[in-house]
């Protein structure tokens, strides 16, 4: 099971249910049982989805996972 959580620079994250601590590209080091719990996935895949979907709301489409063709 996986936990879905935001850092406080505003990414969202996820980690294994029981882990102690996760670090974010921005550098914190987190406690997840301190951070408010989004959502939960059973598989790291569900959990890589659900946090694609919020970074998606919050700052809008990713041109890494959506590349625009150019002519």
């Amino acid at each position: 099971m996986y936990v879905i959580f935001r850092c406080d620079c505003g990414r969202a994250l996820y980690s294994k249910e029981g882990a102690d601590t996760r670090k974010c590209v921005c550098g914190r080091t987190l406690k997840v049982k301190k951070r408010r719990i989004f959502g939960k996935a059973g598989s790291f895949q569900e959990a890589a989805e659900i946090v694609r979907k919020l970074q998606e709301e919050r700052y809008g489409t990713c041109h890494f996972t959506n590349p625009v063709k150019r002519e």
